[in-house]
């Protein structure tokens, strides 16, 4: 904030504000706002009214810095949420600071911009998109053991959505067995619901990486790409893999094979002081060796989320990102190729280490051929 000359931080990503607070409720979908002040010891939270006791159930604040927003600011054509939160800042004399806001996060709309500008006309709104998220990118052990957990989730959840997938069963009965154990965990700890819904193109729609599940049956000689992510306490741990059942092309299987030597040849490349291109320039390498053509995005950062979205929104393993990798930087590593109009997707989320890197799950790398 001090880098930015922002005096006081308004965040409205329920991630961020769940980094900063501790707060977790499903309110994401109304106005709420967190808000940092560069001259007080705690951040302030504010939210519907209604909403209060979920603050202070999770969040770690001290109670008078949780501030109930009346019910009335809520779907009104003659209030906004932000109007309340400016009377505060005038308030706390802070109406005439420089002011921090997440243009670009979901749930900061229009609107809300508006409100504010309206409401603060002798404010100076400044642009701290990602401002947090960039913070977040590098994790603590904390945060690196409930991943791990996720990904022991994603895991289990994995192994039952590929012994499922068969000749005749629906996509949404395969989707609904990897939900229960995405859900149920383990007898040690219980999963939390995952910030996107798993993914199962199969057959011609492999090739469209993002639609969810149908009533489609699969049948003979059909594939599909099965991506999921286990959760717990908000951080994720993405895998995909793809499943072929019957006879399977040779393209495909050898697709399969250029994939997972892609995605090895880029794990060797990780280590403390490579950049985020190195890794994707490295995949890229063994998949132009066999002549296939891809888009150069190869995964981004992950870790604590809510819907809809897992991806952290900062480094990106592609051409062009410098970021540099840094030890407890974790990432969802994504090689896919396209075979005609199909896709082959086989993908890890790493950690890297203080000489490499670490993937969070341990799960077969291959075809999966039934």
């Amino acid at each position: 904030m001090q880098e930015k000359g922002i005096d006081v931080l308004l965040i409205t990503d329920p991630a961020n504000m769940n980094y900063l607070t501790g707060y977790d409720a499903w309110t994401f979908y109304v106005g709420q706002i967190v808000a940092v002040s560069i001259d007080e010891e705690e951040p302030m939270w504010i939210g519907r009214d209604q909403d209060v006791n979920g603050a202070h159930i999770t969040a770690w604040m001290n109670e008078k810095n949780i501030i109930p927003c009346p019910e009335d600011y809520y779907h009104s054509d003659q209030k906004h949420p932000m109007d309340f939160f400016a009377r505060l800042v005038h308030l706390m004399g802070k109406s005439n600071r420089p002011i921090g806001v997440e243009m670009d996060m979901y749930y900061f709309t229009a609107t809300t911009y508006e409100a504010l500008k309206r409401a603060l006309p002798n404010a100076i709104l400044k642009d701290a998109n990602a401002l947090v998220n960039w913070v977040r990118l590098i994790k603590s052990d904390q945060e690196i053991e409930y991943m791990r957990k996720a990904a022991t989730l994603a895991e289990n959840a994995m192994t039952v959505g590929i012994e499922k997938i068969n000749t005749g069963v629906r996509e949404n009965e395969v989707v609904a067995e990897i939900y229960h154990e995405l859900i149920a965990g383990t007898e040690a700890f219980g999963g939390d619901y995952p910030a996107v819904a798993p993914l199962i193109p199969s057959g011609d729609d492999t090739g469209a990486l993002h639609v969810t599940w149908s009533d489609r049956k699969f049948h003979a000689n059909d594939f599909a790409i099965l991506k999921l992510a286990g959760c717990f306490s908000r951080y994720h741990a993405p895998l995909s893999r793809t499943v072929a059942i019957g006879e399977t092309p040779t393209k495909i299987k050898d697709g399969a094979k250029r994939c997972v030597e892609g995605l090895y040849a880029a794990l060797d490349t990780i280590e403390p002081g490579a950049t985020c291109e190195d890794i994707e320039a490295a995949w890229r390498k063994v998949a132009e060796k066999h002549g296939v053509l891809m888009d150069s995005f190869l995964g981004y950062s992950v870790g604590s989320n809510y819907p809809p979205d897992w991806g952290s929104h900062t480094a990106n393993l592609r051409q062009g990102d410098r970021t540099v990798l840094k030890p407890n930087m974790t990432f969802h590593m994504i090689p896919r190729l396209w075979i005609g109009d199909s896709g082959i997707e086989v993908s890890e989320t790493f950690r890297v280490t203080e000489n490499g890197c670490e993937t969070l799950t341990d799960f077969e790398r291959t075809l999966f051929c039934k």
